[in-house]
């Protein structure tokens, strides 16, 4: 599968803004345009398109997180019209590949709330091991997520 990254720019911010998960999947990540003003304002988050044959599917966030002194993988989706096609893991894949070319071999952390059995299988299935559970608050709403870490 020919997955590509690119770098989310003037040139294709409008796409990554118009990528939808299901109604099922909202609850789980932050809109595309929430994470791309989030970036354009706080240091260290780099927004990554995700291409499949010169098309944008999906987009993944990455940051230098710094309560961890670590690289986390924050953000991660697929556009719901190219799911259950492969694509998310051929992604996790690629981007694992991608991210050892540029940083090396260190940690590298991603979270899911504690019910996305979906995400935590896929990220299970390509490396990562659960760390811990953890909570915190943002916008009035208390969040449960599950912390995973992958030695790459």
């Amino acid at each position: 599968m020919n997955i590509e990254f690119k770098a989310i720019d003037r040139s294709n911010y409008d796409k990554c803004i118009k990528l939808k998960t299901s109604e099922r999947q909202k609850r789980f990540v932050a809109s595309n345009m929430f994470s791309l003003v989030q970036s354009a304002y706080e240091p260290n988050l780099y927004p990554l398109g995700v291409y499949k044959d010169n098309k944008m599917v999906g987009f993944i966030l990455y940051d230098f997180d710094d309560e961890l002194n670590g690289w986390s993988m924050s953000r991660f989706m697929i556009d719901e019209k190219f799911q259950n096609q492969g694509i998310g893991k051929a992604t996790l894949q690629k981007f694992i590949e991608f991210f050892i070319e540029r940083y090396g071999h260190v940690e590298l952390y991603t979270s899911a709330e504690v019910d996305n059995t979906i995400a935590i299988n896929l990220y299970e299935n390509i490396g990562f091991k659960k760390r811990e559970v953890f909570e915190y608050e943002y916008g009035g709403v208390t969040y449960r997520e599950l912390r995973m870490v992958a030695q790459l």
